[in-house]
């Protein structure tokens, strides 16, 4: 983490192995819930995100890399153990892998993170329509700024490659 600073930041957090912790829908809407909560109550703004079913995609900012760092892996271990509670794993798995960071350069880059987690569920074939996916801020961007300004932002901020190869 070379840039620790107040900044903006992609944080990716993934389930360890990448295994399908988060598939369950209803795992997903109490997650997304805790992850935006825990989010708001360190003061970071949020403009974006995604979650799947083993990982998610958050663009954050206006707070230090370290607050994230603390609220992730107090939300982590809650919900590792909540989990595992629920499978009957408590124990017997690992639920998170470390959370990344890239911190955000300048507006293009920003919006092309955007792109990039709105494009998510695509990239990984959850579905072939961003706007059906649940767990995303797709659906803000779509009721507050309208088709046509996620359309002129998508244009000119493809995501092109990014992302490329963090899933090795």
């Amino acid at each position: 983490h070379p840039y620790r600073d107040v900044g903006w930041y992609l944080i990716t957090g993934t389930n360890f192995e990448h295994q399908p912790i988060m598939s369950l829908p209803e795992r997903r809407d109490t997650f997304q819930a805790q992850l935006l909560t825990t989010f708001q109550e360190i003061g970071a703004k949020v403009d974006g995100w995604v979650i799947l079913s083993n990982h998610y995609h958050l663009l954050s900012g206006e707070v230090e890399l370290l607050v994230i760092s603390n609220a992730l892996k107090l939300l982590h271990g809650r919900t590792s153990r909540q989990w595992n509670i629920e499978d009957n794993l408590t124990g017997k798995r690992r639920v998170w892998y470390k959370f990344t960071d890239r911190a955000i350069r300048n507006e293009p880059h920003y919006f092309q993170a955007l792109n990039y987690i709105h494009y998510n569920p695509i990239k990984h074939g959850y579905t072939t329509d961003p706007y059906t996916w649940k767990w995303s801020s797709l659906h803000e961007y779509f009721e507050t700024q309208g088709r046509d300004w996620l359309r002129d932002i998508w244009k000119k901020h493809l995501p092109g490659n990014f992302g490329k190869g963090w899933d090795d």
